[in-house]
């Protein structure tokens, strides 16, 4: 299975589900090796971006272990392997403690689910998975029992910083959203709109204080320094030039999520492909 290096990440929130089959197709033809669903899907709700398209990876981004039993994520998993062999791959999340009720114990859930998907009557191997991991001990089982980690909102820094954890073989996939706008004050008006969802939760929170970032940096929406740092913005160069950062810092895949624009991110999307073969 080929992600490629670059792929793009969205939410049927953002797009519309009706929408999914047109927008896997453009990203297809666009150059991008994989579509990244993000919103905690159900697995069976990707069938139609993979129906839409005929060699795009689609990934999960991601797949929340308190919303479902091991047992039937790995059936779902199957029965749409046999009708896409070598197109899916499976993001697997922890979710946040402020978001879920159940939240206890992240690395011994997250192990017993992992545990769950091997004994599955069609287990869902171990290179057709990935975690969400952002701090060292989720990092070190992504790299143990999946194919690699999928950190999200993240500076360079914290791609470098896992790469060193994880080894060279596993797979590391940022995600980076980005704001295609030259203008830097609506730019980062955008951005910090987006952010401010992610800056209120623990996990994110904790991760930026230990990759350079203050508590003044975390308050009142993010500092200009964290804000410009995990969420690029300017011409599709400037933020091009952000994505080849977390490349050479160690990342095989970088997924850009494009934020600002309602709908299909069309403009954002075609930016960012031209500027990449640049």
């Amino acid at each position: 299975m080929e992600l490629g290096k670059i792929g793009v990440w969205t939410s049927y929130r953002a797009i519309g589900e009706e929408n999914g089959g047109e927008a896997a197709k453009l990203v297809e033809e666009l150059g991008y090796g994989t579509f990244w669903l993000g919103g905690s899907p159900r697995l069976s709700t990707v069938r139609p971006l993979l129906e839409a398209t005929e060699h795009l990876v689609v990934a999960t981004g991601i797949v929340n272990v308190w919303a479902y039993e091991p047992a039937q994520l790995a059936a779902e998993h199957a029965e749409l392997a046999r009708d896409f062999p070598d197109r899916l791959l499976v993001g697997i999340g922890i979710g946040h403690p402020e978001a879920t009720g159940d939240y206890s114990k992240p690395l011994s859930a997250m192990r017993a689910f992992l545990d769950g998907l091997d004994a599955a009557d069609s287990p869902l191997p171990r290179d057709r998975r990935c975690l969400a991991a952002l701090a060292p001990k989720m990092l070190a089982l992504s790299a143990e029992r999946s194919h690699g980690a999928i950190p999200y909102f993240v500076p360079v820094a914290h791609t470098s910083y896992a790469r060193s954890l994880l080894g060279a073989a596993p797979l590391l996939a940022p995600e980076v959203a980005f704001v295609l706008d030259e203008n830097t004050d609506s730019a980062r008006e955008t951005a910090r709109e987006y952010a401010r969802l992610y800056l209120g939760l623990s996990n994110y929170a904790n991760n930026l204080l230990r990759h350079g970032f203050t508590a003044d940096d975390i308050a009142a929406g993010g500092s200009d320094r964290l804000i410009d740092a995990v969420t690029p913005h300017g011409s599709a160069d400037e933020i091009a030039a952000v994505v080849r950062a977390h490349l050479d810092a160690g990342a095989n895949h970088v997924a850009l999520q494009a934020i600002g624009e309602p709908g299909i991110p069309r403009a954002g999307w075609t930016a960012l492909a031209e500027a990449m073969t640049a």
